[in-house]
């Protein structure tokens, strides 16, 4: 109890002295609160980008899987890109064996002029694809019908179209039972897709029309085209198996040896925004390590300080020892004298932070908007105060405590 009472009048005394001498002691822990407030801002930043660029990720799809055919620079003059396109069979044998995939579709696009009446748009993206590219796009069709598997098997000539093509072909609100004129032939738009607006991370920007074909019908139109496959995650934890599992049956069927490079490539969201998550890690720590250094810069203005206060305060520790007070006594009250001034910089350097954290969240369209300073970072801002303090402020606590009483008295 005795010590907790003397622990507790010397932080008070503490801050007694902090308030005698305000402007000295603001100008002291002015290099503490800008390091504090540099670092919560610049964690708080990071994590808003980092919670942004995560949030455009899930938008884009975590659970999607793509792969395609790939000639490996080594083969480049004696295999052809014809040679090593994935077929629809191939696909079908993923579907089929790869317990960690759910849906798979495959996917052929190629651009073409399409026309109503007298209207032409020029260069639409026309995909062809499987059923399941629905549930693995999450594009519902907000009028109409979605592709069927009949539709495919058939090479019927139907099409979705999105929101954006009614506007640009200049069809009905219900364009549904209409005919659009593609590549010279003529096709029933079936349905309406929802607008998808992709993020501008992904090339975004503004919509832009879109037709949705049977893949067999896209096939005809274009048999030579590329193919490639995009297919559903059961979980999106599943990443690794499941780019494991299409690696074993591509390389099965295609017949390569152990020693034989991969004719194809995968890719999966997933790992992605893992390698992104390490980095944010990494970036995050460099970053704060870098600000960190103007709380160092303001614990040597925190030693220079309390040098400066044990001079002025001589005669006042040459009376306390005369008095009685042991050297450990007063080594307490100087370090927890520079202990208090480090957390009260500390404070500041806190509300600070969080005020700019608030700045940069009202940005108008700013990445930041899910900036916030977390739990941690505050934790980690005092306790470093307070390691500051007591590193700093030890040599002076020390110089403090070994004064010779009769020595002390006599100084000016």
């Amino acid at each position: 109890m005795i010590v907790i009472r003397l622990f507790i009048q010397t932080v008070f005394l503490a801050l007694g002295q902090i308030w005698s001498n305000k402007v000295r002691a603001m100008l002291t822990t002015l290099g503490i609160i800008i390091g504090v407030a540099a670092v919560l801002s610049v964690v708080a930043g990071l994590t808003g980008l980092r919670g942004f660029v995560l949030k455009e990720f899930e938008t884009f799809g975590a659970r999607k899987v793509w792969a395609w055919g790939y000639v490996p620079e080594d083969l480049r003059t004696s295999v052809s890109w014809s040679d090593v396109k994935l077929s629809p069979y191939e696909i079908r044998l993923v579907k089929d064996n790869a317990p960690s995939i759910d849906r798979v579709t495959a996917m052929m696009g190629n651009r073409y002029d399409v026309s109503y009446g007298k209207r032409l748009q020029r260069g639409v993206e026309t995909t062809g694809v499987w059923p399941d590219w629905h549930e693995i796009e999450g594009r519902t069709v907000i009028r109409g019908r979605e592709l069927s598997r009949f539709d495919d098997e058939e090479s019927r000539q139907v099409c979705l179209i999105n929101e954006k093509a009614i506007e640009e072909l200049n069809l009905p609100e219900d364009p549904t039972g209409e005919y659009l004129l593609v590549k010279g032939r003529r096709f029933l738009v079936i349905g309406v897709l929802e607008t998808k607006q992709q993020s501008a991370m992904f090339g975004g920007g503004d919509s832009q029309s879109e037709l949705i074909i049977p893949f067999n019908t896209q096939r005809q139109l274009n048999p030579y085209r590329w193919i490639n496959m995009m297919a559903q995650l059961t979980t999106p934890d599943v990443a690794d198996d499941a780019r494991a599992e299409m690696r074993f049956i591509l390389r099965k069927h295609r017949g390569l040896d152990p020693e034989d490079e991969d004719t194809f490539r995968i890719e999966v969201l997933q790992n992605a925004i893992d390698q992104f998550n390490g980095l944010a890690a990494g970036i995050t720590a460099v970053a704060g390590a870098v600000v960190s250094i103007a709380l160092l810069v303001g614990g040597i203005g925190i030693m220079n300080i309390m040098l400066v206060s044990v001079s002025e305060r001589t005669r006042e520790i040459g009376l306390r020892k005369a008095v009685g007070a042991r050297p450990g006594v007063v080594l307490m009250q100087f370090l927890v004298e520079a202990v208090t001034l480090c957390v009260a910089g500390g404070v500041v350097g806190v509300t600070l932070g969080f005020g700019i954290t608030e700045i940069l969240k009202a940005i108008p369209n700013s990445p930041m908007s899910e900036a916030v300073v977390p739990d941690w970072a505050v934790y980690l801002s005092f306790g470093f105060c307070g390691l500051v303090g007591v590193v700093f402020g030890m040599f002076p606590a020390i110089k403090a405590a070994r004064l010779n009483p009769i020595d002390a008295l006599r100084h000016d």
